[in-house]
């Protein structure tokens, strides 16, 4: 047994990572609860030393030195008057240590070391998952659709480890099958105590990203930046791109020749809808790109609140601007961080009177802070 359990030390240090005191440490504190369970010993003065070389295993009672007249538990005290006849240095408060290894004890200590060894390895295993799908957090892999519930999607991702697709990462527009092959986000990844969980996503932002990084080299390379995306996973999303490059249009570099960059991404997501556009500095017209497909003749913001602002569009375009159920407005809103109020001309004209009237009354007040400082 010795020389079996000291190989399968080496073996899970060489082949498996494992470090080998880790084991050590483990088997020790599993032996010596063996031992109190087969004989009834107090596992607190109970030490167990496992020599990694050889295999031996060797088991020690622990007993505190006491006054004779003091003594009172056989099981961890010795009087002092028995410790001198071991040795005239002992003292009371040393501790004597007794060899207690059993003759019979081999089965028991193979049988312990056995489940210890497999319980390593189950913890390395987990371990070594836990590591390699951390590292694919926030990207994008290929998974096979396995089965579903009232809660979950289940996905089995390469190297047969599943994953789970929460109800609220899944896409309304799609109707997932058995053996269906998806691209799928690893949106999270936990390690709990019945192993790693991977959760994945079809609805996160950053899987939109991610899908044009694959489809466009300037995205991947870092030439066009991403700014911004707001989703509606499966109906429509907004991206605003940027790039430093002066010669470049970020817009056409993901809409690509005749739209096939663009298409890519559309494909892999059921048919949902791209609205791509510019990111700039300005944000009255950052705003106003946001709102595409909508022209917009002003962006007016709320000198009372900097994350408001009131747009201005052309009669003929204020349904547009909103969009469907208030979509476009919504991700438009999304994509810059502003809360947008659209107004029509029309409609904006009392609102323009308003604020010219506001901020006459705002000048006298100037006028005398002015000339209280003349003075």
């Amino acid at each position: 047994m010795s020389k079996e359990l000291v190989d399968a030390l080496d073996a899970l240090e060489n082949e498996r990572g494992i470090d080998r005191q880790i084991v050590v440490d483990a088997l020790e504190l599993a032996l010596a609860a063996a031992y109190k369970k087969q004989f009834n010993a107090t596992q607190s003065n109970v030490d167990v030393t496992f020599n990694d070389r050889n295999g031996s295993i060797t088991i020690k009672q622990i007993k505190t030195v006491v006054l004779d007249e003091d003594f009172e538990d056989e099981v961890i005290e010795i009087p002092l008057s028995e410790a001198l006849a071991i040795n005239r240095a002992y003292e009371a408060g040393d501790e004597i240590r007794f060899d207690v290894t059993p003759k019979n004890f081999g089965r028991i200590a193979a049988q312990t070391a056995k489940q210890v060894i497999m319980q390593k390895l189950r913890e390395a295993g987990r371990e070594a998952i836990y590591k390699k799908f951390s590292e694919y957090q926030d990207e994008i892999i290929t998974g096979e659709v396995e089965r579903q519930d009232a809660r979950f999607l289940y996905v089995m991702l390469p190297g047969n480890q599943e994953a789970v697709m929460a109800q609220n990462d899944q896409m309304p527009n799609e109707h997932y099958r058995m053996h269906d092959r998806i691209k799928v986000l690893v949106s999270k990844v936990e390690n709990s105590p019945k192993g790693p969980q991977i959760f994945v996503s079809r609805a996160a932002e950053d899987l939109v990203k991610r899908l044009f990084e694959q489809e466009v080299p300037e995205v991947y390379d870092g030439t066009v930046e991403i700014m911004s995306i707001a989703r509606e996973a499966g109906d429509r999303s907004k991206i605003a791109v940027y790039t430093h490059d002066s010669d470049l249009d970020p817009v056409g570099a993901l809409v690509g020749q005749r739209g096939t960059r663009v298409q890519a991404v559309v494909n892999e997501l059921g048919g949902e809808n791209m609205d791509i556009v510019e990111w700039v500095e300005d944000e009255a017209q950052y705003i106003a790109n946001a709102l595409n497909p909508s022209e917009v003749v002003d962006v007016i913001f709320d000198p009372e609140n900097n994350h408001a602002v009131t747009v201005i569009v052309p009669d003929n375009q204020l349904s547009l601007a909103i969009g469907k159920k208030g979509q476009n407005a919504r991700l438009a809103a999304r994509l810059t961080g502003f809360k947008i109020d659209i107004k029509s001309e029309s409609e904006a004209a009392d609102f323009l009177a308003k604020v010219a009237e506001r901020e006459d009354t705002s000048q006298p007040e100037e006028k005398n802070q002015n000339s209280d400082m003349d003075m």
